[in-house]
């Protein structure tokens, strides 16, 4: 899949940071019985790569990515995973010619006019526009139609069920992402039918 088919696939991208190789099987069926498909594994844990593998290995129906993807290795290293695409918080051209080299689709991230043209001189027109909350919030991502008419955003940073639509209800967000799918403590129970029930609910947040 590519980005804009990626972003398309649902209206959050859940921001997973996860503890345990052994939880990533569970976890990515328990999302995927709700209906969310596209998973973000951030690179923030040392099980991150693991899980990865573990997912893009026996849960063939999700599509597994690599989120917090700071540098060219990481890329290689989510690429040598199974990761079937990254997200990273900004954009650099090692990142980019790496994901190119490798053919994983990369959605970059951005938060000012500058970065966007940045970004769009080199191709992209899809942005994660990270952190939402603190940089202006829906309000901010509206005021890019304008000048940035051909780009769409996935919100990320302070997105919340209380706050999700009022981005999806905007045109150029086809998602957002959040980390309230698969909160700590019920990953750490194992509850994965509340991880589910959470995931269905997302469903209904696009306006």
């Amino acid at each position: 899949m590519d980005i804009p088919a990626i972003m398309a696939s649902g209206p959050v991208i859940p921001v997973i940071e996860i503890e345990s190789e052994d939880d990533a099987i569970p976890l990515a069926r328990a999302l995927l019985a709700g209906g969310v498909k596209v998973l973000e594994i951030t690179l923030r844990t040392p099980a991150a790569l693991g899980a990865i593998k573990r997912i893009s290995k026996s849960v063939k129906e999700a599509v597994v990515g690599a989120g917090t993807v700071l540098t060219a290795e990481d890329v290689r290293r989510a690429l040598d995973a199974g990761a079937q695409f990254a997200i990273s918080p900004g954009l650099t051209i090692d990142i980019a010619e790496a994901c190119a080299d490798g053919g994983l689709p990369l959605l970059p991230g951005a938060v000012t006019a500058t970065e966007l043209m940045l970004g769009r001189k080199h191709g992209f027109r899809n942005f994660k526009f990270f952190p939402a909350a603190s940089s202006g919030g829906a309000a901010a991502v509206k005021a890019f139609a304008g000048p940035f008419a051909d780009l769409k955003f996935c919100p990320t940073g302070g997105i919340n069920p209380d706050n999700a639509g009022s981005y999806l209800s905007l045109p150029n967000v086809p998602c957002v992402g959040g980390s309230w799918l698969a909160p700590k403590d019920l990953v750490a129970s194992k509850d994965w039918d509340a991880i589910t029930d959470l995931a269905l609910k997302t469903q209904s947040l696009r306006a």
